[in-house]
């Protein structure tokens, strides 16, 4: 018999992942960002020599990190 928790690599690796989710359909988006969000956000706004907005939601400062990483060179994959 087969136990219908046991799962293959090969499935587990075929679900979505959850940090890959639209930020415009996060449950919490529209909630103030995170400190960890505004840290970073802060760093990367100095090293593209942009303005750091303190007002944007986690979904908007999601997609302003993404963004700013494509400038900035952070957080590409080796």
């Amino acid at each position: 018999m087969s136990n219908q928790n046991d799962k293959s690599p090969e499935s587990e690796q075929a679900l979505p992942s959850n940090t890959e989710k639209n930020p415009d359909d996060w449950a919490t988006g529209e909630e103030s960002m995170t400190g960890a969000q505004a840290s970073y956000l802060k760093t990367l706004c100095s090293e593209a020599d942009e303005e750091f907005d303190p007002s944007l939601n986690k979904a908007d400062a999601s997609k302003r990190i993404d963004a700013l990483q494509q400038k900035t060179g952070r957080g590409k994959s080796h």
